[in-house]
C-alpha cells in the first residue's frame, strides 16, 4: 500500500513539473512502470509514457532510447545491495520484466517515434546512497 502511495505521489509530482525532484524520483519517473501500464495500444505504449512522464517533451529532443521496469521500485532499491561490477553498477539478481523503447527514424525532434520490445532480463543500475539514480543497462539471464 505504501509503495502505490509512493507512485501516485510521483505521477502527481510529475505532472504538476516535479521542480526540486530527488534524483532517485527521476529515476522512478522515468523507468518504473509497475504495474505495466496496459490500457495503451502496443504500438503507442513507449510515445504515450515517454510523454507522460516528461521524458520528451515539445522543444526537447527525442530521447534515443528508454526503458520501463515492470517491477517494483523495492526491488530496484534492493539491486543496490548486491556486489557493484567492475564499473560500478548493481545487478538485479533476478530478470524483471521491461519494455525497451528505442528511437525510430533518424529524426530527433517530436513528434517522436519508438519501437517498443518487450524483454525479460536483469537491470543494471548506480546507486548513491542505497537508491537507484540511473538505469545502465540490461543483460539477458546467464
Amino acid at each position: 500500500m505504501a509503495g502505490w502511495a509512493l507512485c501516485m505521489a510521483l505521477v502527481m509530482a510529475a505532472l504538476a513539473g516535479a521542480v526540486g525532484e530527488s534524483r532517485y524520483e527521476k529515476f522512478l519517473r522515468q523507468h518504473v512502470d509497475h504495474p505495466r501500464t496496459s490500457t495503451l495500444a502496443a504500438h503507442r505504449y513507449c510515445e504515450t509514457m515517454l510523454a507522460r512522464r516528461q521524458v520528451t517533451a515539445p522543444g526537447r529532443p527525442c530521447k534515443p532510447s528508454n526503458t520501463f521496469v515492470h517491477a517494483p521500485a523495492e526491488e530496484l532499491v534492493a539491486a543496490c545491495t548486491q556486489t557493484p561490477d567492475a564499473a560500478g553498477f548493481h545487478s538485479t539478481p533476478t530478470p524483471m520484466g521491461l519494455t525497451a523503447c528505442r528511437l525510430r527514424g533518424g529524426d530527433t525532434r517530436p513528434p517522436c517515434a519508438y519501437r517498443a520490445r518487450q524483454l525479460h532480463q536483469h537491470v543494471r543500475v548506480a546507486c548513491v546512497g542505497g537508491l537507484p539514480v540511473h538505469l545502465a543497462g540490461t543483460h539477458a539471464p546467464s
